[in-house]
Protein backbone atom coordinates (compact mmCIF):
# COMPACT_ATOMS: atom_id res chain seq x y z
CA UNK A 1 0.00 0.00 0.00
CA UNK A 2 1.31 3.33 -0.84
CA UNK A 3 2.35 6.33 1.65
CA UNK A 4 -1.35 8.01 0.04
CA UNK A 5 -3.96 5.34 -0.35
CA UNK A 6 -5.06 5.14 -3.09
CA UNK A 7 -9.33 4.81 -3.63
CA UNK A 8 -11.00 4.31 -6.76
CA UNK A 9 -14.71 4.74 -6.61
CA UNK A 10 -17.09 3.32 -9.18
CA UNK A 11 -20.56 5.09 -9.90
CA UNK A 12 -23.14 4.19 -12.44
CA UNK A 13 -23.30 8.19 -13.03
CA UNK A 14 -21.56 10.87 -10.95
CA UNK A 15 -24.34 13.36 -11.83
CA UNK A 16 -25.79 15.64 -9.33
CA UNK A 17 -27.76 13.47 -6.96
CA UNK A 18 -27.52 12.47 -3.29
CA UNK A 19 -24.97 9.63 -3.00
CA UNK A 20 -21.84 11.69 -5.27
CA UNK A 21 -22.92 14.88 -3.50
CA UNK A 22 -22.67 13.33 -0.28
CA UNK A 23 -18.85 11.38 -1.62
CA UNK A 24 -17.55 14.49 -2.94
CA UNK A 25 -18.06 15.88 0.86
CA UNK A 26 -16.61 13.18 2.19
CA UNK A 27 -13.26 13.19 -0.17
CA UNK A 28 -13.43 17.14 0.76
CA UNK A 29 -13.14 16.30 4.14
CA UNK A 30 -10.43 13.89 4.46
CA UNK A 31 -8.69 16.07 2.23
CA UNK A 32 -4.81 14.58 1.11
CA UNK A 33 -5.18 11.84 3.68
CA UNK A 34 -6.54 9.91 0.10
CA UNK A 35 -5.90 10.06 -3.33
CA UNK A 36 -9.20 9.37 -5.52
CA UNK A 37 -10.21 8.14 -9.37
CA UNK A 38 -13.69 8.12 -10.36
CA UNK A 39 -14.86 6.40 -12.55
CA UNK A 40 -18.79 7.27 -14.18
CA UNK A 41 -20.04 4.42 -15.72
CA UNK A 42 -22.15 6.60 -18.06
CA UNK A 43 -19.66 9.48 -18.24
CA UNK A 44 -21.52 12.06 -16.36
CA UNK A 45 -19.19 13.71 -13.72
CA UNK A 46 -21.15 16.96 -12.77
CA UNK A 47 -20.78 16.26 -9.32
CA UNK A 48 -16.57 17.40 -10.03
CA UNK A 49 -18.06 20.90 -9.11
CA UNK A 50 -18.85 20.04 -5.66
CA UNK A 51 -14.79 18.87 -5.24
CA UNK A 52 -12.13 21.18 -3.66
CA UNK A 53 -10.15 21.87 -6.97
CA UNK A 54 -6.67 21.40 -4.94
CA UNK A 55 -7.44 17.42 -3.95
CA UNK A 56 -5.83 14.62 -6.28
CA UNK A 57 -8.83 13.46 -7.56
CA UNK A 58 -8.54 11.72 -11.35
CA UNK A 59 -11.96 11.51 -13.19
CA UNK A 60 -12.21 8.23 -15.73
CA UNK A 61 -14.59 8.77 -18.55
CA UNK A 62 -14.96 4.70 -19.75
CA UNK A 63 -18.60 4.96 -21.65
CA UNK A 64 -19.48 1.43 -20.46
CA UNK A 65 -21.52 -0.18 -23.25
CA UNK A 66 -23.46 -2.86 -20.90
CA UNK A 67 -24.90 -4.78 -23.68
CA UNK A 68 -21.23 -5.48 -24.79
CA UNK A 69 -21.05 -7.95 -21.49
CA UNK A 70 -17.75 -9.33 -22.25
CA UNK A 71 -16.36 -6.48 -23.28
CA UNK A 72 -17.64 -4.62 -20.46
CA UNK A 73 -15.73 -7.26 -17.81
CA UNK A 74 -12.12 -6.71 -20.00
CA UNK A 75 -12.87 -2.87 -19.20
CA UNK A 76 -13.36 -3.66 -15.41
CA UNK A 77 -10.45 -5.80 -15.45
CA UNK A 78 -7.84 -3.57 -17.22
CA UNK A 79 -9.02 -0.70 -15.30
CA UNK A 80 -8.50 -1.86 -11.84
CA UNK A 81 -5.14 -3.58 -12.99
CA UNK A 82 -4.10 -0.09 -14.76
CA UNK A 83 -4.89 2.01 -11.41
CA UNK A 84 -3.95 -0.41 -9.16
CA UNK A 85 -6.22 0.91 -5.68
CA UNK A 86 -5.84 0.17 -2.28
CA UNK A 87 -9.60 0.48 -1.75
CA UNK A 88 -11.93 -0.49 -4.50
CA UNK A 89 -15.67 1.55 -3.56
CA UNK A 90 -18.75 0.60 -5.49
CA UNK A 91 -21.89 2.23 -5.53
CA UNK A 92 -25.70 1.07 -5.67
CA UNK A 93 -27.29 -1.73 -8.41
CA UNK A 94 -25.37 -0.05 -11.35
CA UNK A 95 -21.70 -0.70 -10.54
CA UNK A 96 -22.36 -4.72 -8.91
CA UNK A 97 -20.42 -6.12 -12.32
CA UNK A 98 -17.61 -4.50 -10.52
CA UNK A 99 -17.93 -5.89 -7.32
CA UNK A 100 -18.35 -9.17 -8.55
CA UNK A 101 -15.54 -9.13 -10.87
CA UNK A 102 -13.44 -8.04 -7.66
CA UNK A 103 -14.82 -11.08 -5.59
CA UNK A 104 -13.85 -13.32 -8.82
CA UNK A 105 -10.07 -11.71 -9.19
CA UNK A 106 -9.20 -10.98 -5.26
CA UNK A 107 -7.99 -7.61 -6.34
CA UNK A 108 -8.56 -6.25 -2.93
CA UNK A 109 -10.24 -5.14 -0.34
CA UNK A 110 -13.73 -3.81 -1.53
CA UNK A 111 -16.42 -1.62 0.05
CA UNK A 112 -19.88 -1.50 -1.64
CA UNK A 113 -22.24 1.06 -0.49
CA UNK A 114 -26.13 0.56 -1.65
CA UNK A 115 -28.21 3.58 -1.17
CA UNK A 116 -31.17 3.20 -2.53
CA UNK A 117 -32.99 2.09 -5.47
CA UNK A 118 -34.70 2.79 -9.13
CA UNK A 119 -38.23 2.98 -10.01
CA UNK A 120 -37.74 -0.80 -11.00
CA UNK A 121 -37.33 -1.80 -7.37
CA UNK A 122 -39.38 0.99 -5.77
CA UNK A 123 -42.33 -1.71 -4.65
CA UNK A 124 -40.46 -5.24 -4.34
CA UNK A 125 -36.70 -6.69 -5.01
CA UNK A 126 -36.19 -7.97 -8.60
CA UNK A 127 -35.75 -12.00 -7.87
CA UNK A 128 -32.82 -12.11 -10.15
CA UNK A 129 -30.90 -8.78 -8.63
CA UNK A 130 -31.07 -10.08 -5.20
CA UNK A 131 -29.37 -13.55 -6.34
CA UNK A 132 -26.80 -11.49 -8.23
CA UNK A 133 -26.30 -8.97 -5.27
CA UNK A 134 -25.62 -12.11 -2.62
CA UNK A 135 -23.20 -13.50 -5.51
CA UNK A 136 -21.36 -10.09 -6.11
CA UNK A 137 -21.22 -8.78 -2.62
CA UNK A 138 -20.00 -12.01 -0.98
CA UNK A 139 -16.65 -11.00 -1.42
CA UNK A 140 -17.02 -7.30 -0.05
CA UNK A 141 -14.93 -6.43 2.99
CA UNK A 142 -17.74 -4.64 3.75
CA UNK A 143 -21.40 -3.06 2.85
CA UNK A 144 -22.48 -0.17 3.90
CA UNK A 145 -26.37 1.16 4.19
CA UNK A 146 -27.98 4.55 5.52
CA UNK A 147 -31.35 2.84 6.42
CA UNK A 148 -32.89 0.46 8.67
CA UNK A 149 -34.76 -0.34 6.07
CA UNK A 150 -31.60 -1.05 3.84
CA UNK A 151 -29.67 -3.25 6.47
CA UNK A 152 -33.00 -5.28 7.09
CA UNK A 153 -33.31 -5.80 3.42
CA UNK A 154 -29.40 -6.63 3.08
CA UNK A 155 -29.36 -8.99 5.86
CA UNK A 156 -32.28 -10.92 5.79
CA UNK A 157 -32.96 -11.01 1.63
CA UNK A 158 -29.48 -10.55 0.39
CA UNK A 159 -28.23 -13.12 3.42
CA UNK A 160 -25.34 -10.86 4.02
CA UNK A 161 -23.23 -11.41 6.65
CA UNK A 162 -24.43 -8.72 9.39
CA UNK A 163 -20.96 -8.41 10.90
CA UNK A 164 -20.07 -7.11 7.36
CA UNK A 165 -23.11 -4.98 6.81
CA UNK A 166 -22.64 -0.91 8.48
CA UNK A 167 -25.50 0.92 9.23
CA UNK A 168 -23.83 4.79 8.94
CA UNK A 169 -26.65 7.21 8.33
CA UNK A 170 -26.43 10.02 6.09
CA UNK A 171 -24.91 13.34 7.40
CA UNK A 172 -25.50 17.04 6.95
CA UNK A 173 -23.42 20.13 7.25
CA UNK A 174 -26.33 21.57 9.74
CA UNK A 175 -24.87 25.11 10.22
CA UNK A 176 -24.59 25.43 6.09
CA UNK A 177 -27.94 24.69 6.23
CA UNK A 178 -29.32 26.57 9.31
CA UNK A 179 -27.33 30.21 7.58
CA UNK A 180 -30.40 32.78 6.00
CA UNK A 181 -31.51 31.74 2.28
CA UNK A 182 -30.70 34.35 -0.89
CA UNK A 183 -33.69 35.91 -1.81
CA UNK A 184 -32.43 36.03 -5.17
CA UNK A 185 -31.42 32.90 -5.57
CA UNK A 186 -33.72 31.04 -7.90
CA UNK A 187 -33.62 33.34 -11.04
CA UNK A 188 -37.14 34.86 -11.73
CA UNK A 189 -38.38 34.19 -8.03
CA UNK A 190 -38.63 36.35 -5.55
CA UNK A 191 -41.07 35.21 -2.74
CA UNK A 192 -43.54 37.81 -1.49
CA UNK A 193 -44.34 39.43 2.11
CA UNK A 194 -46.98 37.10 3.44
CA UNK A 195 -46.18 34.33 0.95
CA UNK A 196 -46.37 30.67 1.67
CA UNK A 197 -43.86 27.93 -0.12
CA UNK A 198 -44.03 24.89 -0.08
CA UNK A 199 -41.43 23.56 -2.22
CA UNK A 200 -39.19 20.17 -2.60
CA UNK A 201 -35.11 19.46 -3.52
CA UNK A 202 -35.60 16.29 -6.10
CA UNK A 203 -34.34 15.19 -9.81
CA UNK A 204 -36.86 15.12 -12.10
CA UNK A 205 -37.09 11.61 -12.16
CA UNK A 206 -39.83 9.12 -12.38
CA UNK A 207 -39.35 7.64 -8.98
CA UNK A 208 -39.27 10.71 -7.21
CA UNK A 209 -43.12 11.22 -8.11
CA UNK A 210 -43.29 14.78 -8.02
CA UNK A 211 -47.01 14.42 -9.56
CA UNK A 212 -48.10 13.30 -6.21
CA UNK A 213 -47.06 16.60 -4.85
CA UNK A 214 -48.86 18.49 -7.86
CA UNK A 215 -52.04 16.93 -7.75
CA UNK A 216 -52.04 17.38 -3.64
CA UNK A 217 -50.98 21.20 -4.27
CA UNK A 218 -53.60 21.47 -6.84
CA UNK A 219 -56.40 20.23 -3.92
CA UNK A 220 -54.86 23.12 -1.29
CA UNK A 221 -57.10 26.43 -2.02
CA UNK A 222 -56.62 28.30 -4.88
CA UNK A 223 -54.64 31.07 -3.25
CA UNK A 224 -52.70 33.41 -5.14
CA UNK A 225 -50.26 33.58 -2.08
CA UNK A 226 -49.81 30.03 -1.85
CA UNK A 227 -47.08 28.97 -4.24
CA UNK A 228 -45.31 25.58 -4.88
CA UNK A 229 -41.59 25.58 -5.71
CA UNK A 230 -39.86 22.69 -7.67
CA UNK A 231 -35.75 22.73 -7.09
CA UNK A 232 -34.06 20.23 -9.80
CA UNK A 233 -34.01 19.42 -12.84
CA UNK A 234 -34.63 15.75 -15.17
CA UNK A 235 -36.03 13.82 -18.11
CA UNK A 236 -39.53 14.42 -16.36
CA UNK A 237 -39.49 18.02 -16.57
CA UNK A 238 -41.92 18.78 -19.43
CA UNK A 239 -44.30 16.16 -18.42
CA UNK A 240 -44.54 17.78 -14.97
CA UNK A 241 -44.69 21.07 -16.22
CA UNK A 242 -47.75 19.91 -18.65
CA UNK A 243 -49.39 18.02 -15.68
CA UNK A 244 -48.99 21.57 -13.60
CA UNK A 245 -51.18 22.93 -17.00
CA UNK A 246 -53.65 20.12 -16.93
CA UNK A 247 -54.17 21.01 -12.67
CA UNK A 248 -54.39 24.78 -13.33
CA UNK A 249 -52.02 25.39 -11.47
CA UNK A 250 -49.03 26.57 -13.62
CA UNK A 251 -49.24 30.14 -12.60
CA UNK A 252 -48.43 29.03 -9.07
CA UNK A 253 -45.92 26.44 -9.86
CA UNK A 254 -42.10 27.38 -10.03
CA UNK A 255 -39.66 24.85 -11.97
CA UNK A 256 -36.68 26.43 -10.87
CA UNK A 257 -33.77 23.71 -12.36
CA UNK A 258 -30.87 22.65 -10.34
CA UNK A 259 -29.75 24.86 -7.93
CA UNK A 260 -25.73 23.64 -6.90
CA UNK A 261 -26.01 25.55 -3.69
CA UNK A 262 -29.38 24.09 -1.80
CA UNK A 263 -28.85 26.02 1.11
CA UNK A 264 -29.30 28.88 -0.77
CA UNK A 265 -32.56 28.22 -1.60
CA UNK A 266 -34.08 26.11 1.27
CA UNK A 267 -35.29 29.25 4.05
CA UNK A 268 -37.58 30.60 1.04
CA UNK A 269 -39.71 27.71 2.10
CA UNK A 270 -42.12 26.94 4.56
CA UNK A 271 -43.26 24.06 3.84
CA UNK A 272 -40.80 20.75 2.57
CA UNK A 273 -42.81 18.48 0.59
CA UNK A 274 -41.43 14.71 -0.22
CA UNK A 275 -43.51 12.86 -2.45
CA UNK A 276 -41.09 9.78 -3.51
CA UNK A 277 -41.92 6.37 -4.54
CA UNK A 278 -38.79 5.37 -3.26
CA UNK A 279 -36.11 6.42 -0.83
CA UNK A 280 -33.97 5.27 2.05
CA UNK A 281 -32.52 7.61 3.86
CA UNK A 282 -33.24 11.13 1.72
CA UNK A 283 -30.27 14.03 1.94
CA UNK A 284 -32.74 16.39 1.37
CA UNK A 285 -34.32 15.35 4.45
CA UNK A 286 -31.54 16.45 6.42
CA UNK A 287 -31.58 19.43 4.67
CA UNK A 288 -34.69 20.79 5.11
CA UNK A 289 -34.77 19.94 9.08
CA UNK A 290 -31.18 21.57 9.27
CA UNK A 291 -33.02 24.60 7.52
CA UNK A 292 -35.72 24.73 9.91
CA UNK A 293 -38.65 23.41 8.30
CA UNK A 294 -41.65 21.48 9.09
CA UNK A 295 -42.05 18.11 6.57
CA UNK A 296 -45.31 16.98 5.39
CA UNK A 297 -44.26 13.68 3.01
CA UNK A 298 -44.95 9.32 2.02
CA UNK A 299 -43.66 6.93 4.36
CA UNK A 300 -40.82 5.33 2.50
CA UNK A 301 -37.39 4.03 3.79
CA UNK A 302 -36.42 5.66 6.92
CA UNK A 303 -38.13 9.38 6.29
CA UNK A 304 -40.47 8.75 8.72
CA UNK A 305 -38.28 7.55 11.87
CA UNK A 306 -35.56 10.32 10.85
CA UNK A 307 -38.04 13.28 11.40
CA UNK A 308 -38.74 14.28 14.87
CA UNK A 309 -41.07 12.75 16.72
CA UNK A 310 -43.87 15.33 16.63
CA UNK A 311 -43.25 16.10 12.56
CA UNK A 312 -44.38 12.24 11.94
CA UNK A 313 -48.14 12.26 12.29
CA UNK A 314 -47.86 14.55 9.01
CA UNK A 315 -45.72 11.19 6.74
CA UNK A 316 -48.53 9.26 5.57
CA UNK A 317 -48.35 6.07 3.16
CA UNK A 318 -47.55 6.44 -0.18
CA UNK A 319 -51.30 5.09 -1.19
CA UNK A 320 -52.82 7.78 0.63
CA UNK A 321 -52.76 11.31 -2.02
CA UNK A 322 -55.64 12.64 -0.20
CA UNK A 323 -53.62 12.10 3.18
CA UNK A 324 -50.53 13.42 1.64
CA UNK A 325 -52.79 16.37 0.28
CA UNK A 326 -54.30 16.78 3.87
CA UNK A 327 -51.17 17.33 5.85
CA UNK A 328 -49.54 19.57 3.56
CA UNK A 329 -53.29 21.56 4.03
CA UNK A 330 -52.00 20.74 7.98
CA UNK A 331 -49.13 22.71 7.37
CA UNK A 332 -50.33 25.66 4.97
CA UNK A 333 -53.14 26.71 7.45
CA UNK A 334 -51.28 26.26 10.77
CA UNK A 335 -48.25 28.90 11.10
CA UNK A 336 -47.70 27.93 15.06
CA UNK A 337 -47.44 24.27 13.98
CA UNK A 338 -44.91 25.12 11.51
CA UNK A 339 -43.24 26.67 13.35
CA UNK A 340 -43.40 24.52 16.45
CA UNK A 341 -41.96 21.30 14.47
CA UNK A 342 -39.25 23.65 11.88
CA UNK A 343 -37.95 24.00 15.65
CA UNK A 344 -37.98 20.60 16.68
CA UNK A 345 -36.77 19.21 13.18
CA UNK A 346 -34.13 21.71 13.43
CA UNK A 347 -33.39 20.34 16.87
CA UNK A 348 -33.46 16.86 16.31
CA UNK A 349 -31.23 16.54 13.27
CA UNK A 350 -28.31 18.34 15.08
CA UNK A 351 -28.37 15.90 17.97
CA UNK A 352 -28.29 12.83 15.65
CA UNK A 353 -27.36 13.36 12.22
CA UNK A 354 -24.60 16.12 12.16
CA UNK A 355 -22.19 15.47 9.24
CA UNK A 356 -19.57 15.14 11.93
CA UNK A 357 -20.37 12.01 12.88
CA UNK A 358 -20.70 10.65 9.08
CA UNK A 359 -17.45 11.40 8.87
CA UNK A 360 -15.90 9.21 11.97
CA UNK A 361 -17.95 6.63 10.99
CA UNK A 362 -16.23 6.80 7.31
CA UNK A 363 -13.09 7.10 8.82
CA UNK A 364 -13.16 3.94 10.83
CA UNK A 365 -14.73 2.24 7.75
CA UNK A 366 -11.47 3.26 5.29
CA UNK A 367 -9.18 2.51 8.33
CA UNK A 368 -10.64 -1.04 8.81
CA UNK A 369 -10.87 -2.47 4.67
CA UNK A 370 -7.45 -0.58 4.27
CA UNK A 371 -6.00 -3.10 7.36
CA UNK A 372 -7.05 -6.36 5.07
CA UNK A 373 -4.71 -5.08 2.71
CA UNK A 374 -2.10 -5.42 5.35
CA UNK A 375 -3.02 -8.75 6.71
CA UNK A 376 -5.50 -7.51 9.65
CA UNK A 377 -9.42 -8.38 9.91
CA UNK A 378 -11.78 -5.41 8.80
CA UNK A 379 -14.53 -5.22 11.58
CA UNK A 380 -17.41 -3.25 12.07
CA UNK A 381 -17.93 -1.90 14.94
CA UNK A 382 -21.09 -3.30 17.45
CA UNK A 383 -22.79 -0.01 17.48
CA UNK A 384 -22.87 0.17 13.73
CA UNK A 385 -26.29 -1.11 13.58
CA UNK A 386 -29.82 0.59 13.53
CA UNK A 387 -30.81 1.45 17.15
CA UNK A 388 -34.50 0.27 16.25
CA UNK A 389 -36.59 -1.71 13.93
CA UNK A 390 -37.45 0.83 10.88
CA UNK A 391 -41.08 0.70 12.28
CA UNK A 392 -40.66 0.97 15.56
Amino acid sequence: MSATPHFLHVFPTFGFGGVPIRIANVVNHFGRRYRHTIVALDGVHDAQSRLRPELAVDLVDLRIRKQKRVETLLTFARTLRTTQPDLLLTYNWGSTEWALLNTVLRRGPHIHFESGFGPDESERQVPRRVLFRRVALWGASLVVVPSSTLFDLATNTWRLSRDRVAYIPNGVDCARFAAAPDAGAIPGFAKAPGETIVGTLAPLRAEKNLGRLLRAFASLPADPKLRCVIVGDGAERSRLQALAGELGIAGRTVFAGHIDAPERVLGLFDIFAISSDTEQMPNTILQAMAAGLAIAGVDVGDVKPMIAPDNRALIVTKSDERGFAAALRRLVDDPALRADLAAKNAAHVRARYDQSRMFAAYGELFDAALATRAGRAATVKQDWRPETSVRG
